[in-house]
């Protein structure tokens, strides 16, 4: 488990870390890209028990932004397994991310933060696991994203609501290289429980 600091001390960190891992991931999407992204399906679908995904449950991907690992070939396939894909929307109002159904292929509209969701007329789904965007995570399973706090509030949200068949299994998705030994994080911060990148799939030493 990270040791929890002093918030101040926590932010500092996380400005200085962010700055590195921007770069860091720059890099390895201009070396890697499309062959990463190729990668990360192949395994996904390897070990769709170790991801909680059977035909029928749902799983919440991204629309990528900047040099986010591009799930899109990921989700394809998945869909042509009889799991069903999902975006996140951001919806006025709202402080959490809204999950729409989303076929591949189908259109989207303009969202903030220059990526693209479903209209507000698609239907909106509880997701049985999500893949999440990162700068870096470590193996207790501490992400570091940009800041903004959109995935935390709205892993908080899924896991006080979980019912019967328990929280989603949030699984942070991004190159090898965005896997460093400890990221910093506070009591505001959400784990994930899953680790995926084209090299592996790790089950977060923190997590059931």
């Amino acid at each position: 488990m990270p040791v929890e600091l002093p918030s101040a001390s926590v932010e500092e960190r996380k400005r200085a870390l962010r700055k590195r891992m921007r770069a860091m991931r720059l890099v390895a999407e201009q070396k890697e890209g499309p062959d990463a992204a190729l990668a990360v399906a192949r395994l996904a679908l390897l070990r769709l028990a170790d991801l909680g995904l059977v035909p029928g449950t749902i799983i919440a991907g991204y629309w990528p932004i900047s040099t986010e690992l591009d799930v899109r070939p990921l989700l394809a396939r998945l869909e042509g397994t009889g799991i069903a894909c999902a975006l996140p929307a951001i919806e006025d109002g709202r402080d959490v991310l809204v999950f729409r159904r989303w076929h591949p292929g189908e259109p989207l509209v303009s969202g903030i933060f220059e990526t693209f969701q479903p209209p507000s007329t698609a239907l909106e789904v509880v997701p049985d696991a999500l893949l999440v965007p990162l700068l870096a995570v470590d193996r207790s399973g501490a992400r570091l994203g940009h800041g903004r706090g959109w995935y935390d509030r709205t892993l908080a949200a899924l896991r006080r609501g979980a019912g019967a068949s328990g929280s989603p299994v949030a699984i942070g998705v991004g190159f090898a290289s965005q896997v460093i030994d400890s990221v910093p994080s506070d009591s505001r911060d959400q784990p994930v429980d899953r680790i995926l990148t084209g090299e592996c799939l790790v089950r977060c030493e923190s997590r059931p």
